[in-house]
């Protein structure tokens, strides 16, 4: 057996420290959909806490060269979106991709950065310390500038088998991703630490602990069906983005939904994220009504994505209409949910002075937004009241608590054809299975290319359509009520004030014993 001091000094080596990091950053998107190799993600942080320990001298640099490569292969999709889709020339396109990342990756630098400054005993500083300040700095990732928590930790551990993702409806995602970030780090307490039987054996005592509270806790059921059910149809158009919002394209668009919706019968139907790409104000009546009609002849209550003038007619928004009993006599009154928390650069202009002429570059319509509001009324379709969210929004479950507490099915509509045949669309899919565990609730996915899904209240994948096909998903769905506990806290800050605390007293604890 070769000794762990002759390994350290193997993995010290520049020609080894260095491509093994990157290797480790580059191998992060396999942890998460459409892969699902959660098992990886405890690996391959601990492999990464361990080289920052070999390299003391290294570490803030190899944190942020460790976040910037793993974001740009995990947001490669950027590029899609803004080349191959906008027709932005890759001059602009190619360090427009590495920006985001470039910007991400000061979260784990800075994580990194207060772990270097905690002076504490091994298993207080890297079992204890750097876990919390790692999700702290996911937090705020998620939160700053809008916020992006795509990617974090937490997320690789929303999959079929994985213990960890049980802790969602107790915690949140951000739970999710501290227990993530324990578990890497107690594998380094565990595996590397030939000299400590004692700290070996709470290592594994703890990860022990936290397998089997997290499997315990999948097995709970904190909310519970109503007694009602309702067939679903999610019509899937699939069409192509270079060609969505061309007029000469609007009518063909009308026609192939509309299509879908008469092969449709179900209870529920819903369309995606602006299926029709028209703004209402501007659509006759009629075919609203010829929607609404047929949709009725079926048996089926009908919402459909589609962008609409503010009742000034000076902005706009981004809608799913409920057209559930309409008639061209109501006009342009009817229930509506209109997206609250729009993408930055895709949906609004941030620092217009500065990106206008990118826009002007791109082909991107619709790029400024008005937000809808939060805490909208759910819309009353069939025997449901469905909770909306539209595209981005379900990457931030405290922002989805409210209305799920007085919805009975959550109801994703999105447009991914943005990203082309990506991983963008599976991440995207991910993020609601995360959003049904926290909730407690079956989510159902209207999605143009794809990734249209219907996800029951434990975060599994029941039906799912195959993407880029022209397609009607069906499916069935339960209505659900009560609280989980993520619910009845509020959402992720009892927990991220407890860390903040937690943070401040270790990094105090530390600065007090280096004194002494």
């Amino acid at each position: 057996m070769i000794p762990f001091t002759r390994l350290d000094e193997f993995w010290r080596k520049p020609a080894v420290y260095w491509p093994l990091l990157l290797a480790l950053a580059a191998a992060t998107p396999l942890t998460f959909a459409p892969y699902y190799h959660f098992w990886m993600m405890p690996l391959l942080f601990g492999a990464f806490i361990r080289l920052l320990e070999l390299r003391p001298e290294r570490q803030i640099r190899s944190a942020y060269l460790f976040g910037l490569v793993a974001y740009v292969c995990q947001f490669y999709w950027i590029h899609t979106a803004l080349h191959d889709v906008s027709g932005l020339p890759n001059l602009y396109a190619v360090p427009l991709t590495f920006l985001l990342p470039a910007y991400l990756a000061l979260f784990p630098m800075l994580s990194v950065w207060l772990w270097q400054k905690t002076r504490l005993s091994r298993p207080l500083k890297t079992g204890l310390a750097l876990p919390v300040y790692w999700t702290l700095a996911e937090f705020a990732r998620e939160r700053l500038l809008t916020g992006f928590g795509w990617g974090a930790l937490g997320y690789s551990q929303i999959a079929d088998h994985s213990p960890l993702a049980g802790f969602a409806p107790l915690g949140g995602i951000h739970l999710v991703t501290l227990a993530t970030a324990f578990a890497g780090a107690w594998l380094v307490l565990l595996i590397d630490n030939p000299k400590q039987t004692r700290q070996r054996l709470a290592a594994l005592c703890a990860l022990t602990a936290l397998f089997a509270a997290g499997a315990l806790l999948r097995q709970t059921d904190f909310t519970r069906p109503d007694g009602t059910r309702a067939s679903v149809a999610l019509p899937q158009g699939n069409i192509p983005q270079t060609l969505k919002w061309e007029a000469s394209q609007a009518e063909a668009t009308l026609r192939r939904y509309f299509d879908l919706v008469a092969q449709s019968r179900a209870d529920i139907v819903i369309l995606p994220e602006t299926a029709i790409t028209v703004m209402l104000q501007n659509l006759p009546t009629e075919v609203l009504d010829a929607f609404a009609r047929q949709a009725e002849t079926n048996g089926s209550a009908l919402a459909v994505g589609i962008a609409r003038y503010t009742d000034s007619g000076e902005q706009y928004e981004n809608a799913v209409i409920n057209l559930s009993g309409y008639r061209s006599a109501q006009g342009f009154n009817m229930p509506y949910y209109a997206k609250d928390h729009l993408v930055p650069f895709g949906e609004y202009k941030p620092l217009p002075f500065i990106t206008e002429p990118l826009y002007q570059m791109m082909n991107m319509p619709l790029s400024d937004f008005k937000r809808g509001g939060a805490d909208q009324a759910p819309l009353i379709m069939a025997n449901q009241r469905v909770a909306f969210n539209i595209c981005y929004e379900d990457g931030f479950g405290d922002e989805l608590i409210a209305p799920a507490k007085r919805a009975s099915l959550l109801a994703n509509a999105s447009n991914l054809a943005w990203y082309g045949n990506s991983n963008a669309m599976y991440q995207h899919l991910q993020q609601s299975q995360a959003r049904s565990l926290e909730l407690g609730r079956y989510m159902v996915r209207a999605t143009n290319t794809g990734a249209t899904a219907i996800v029951d209240p434990k975060g599994r994948i029941r039906e799912a359509a195959p993407a880029n096909t022209t397609t009607v998903l069906n499916g069935t769905v339960e209505g659900y009520t009560g609280e989980t506990p993520y619910m009845k806290l509020g959402g992720s800050w009892p927990l991220i004030t407890a860390l903040i605390a937690l943070a401040a007293g270790l990094f105090s604890f530390g600065r007090r014993q280096t004194k002494q």
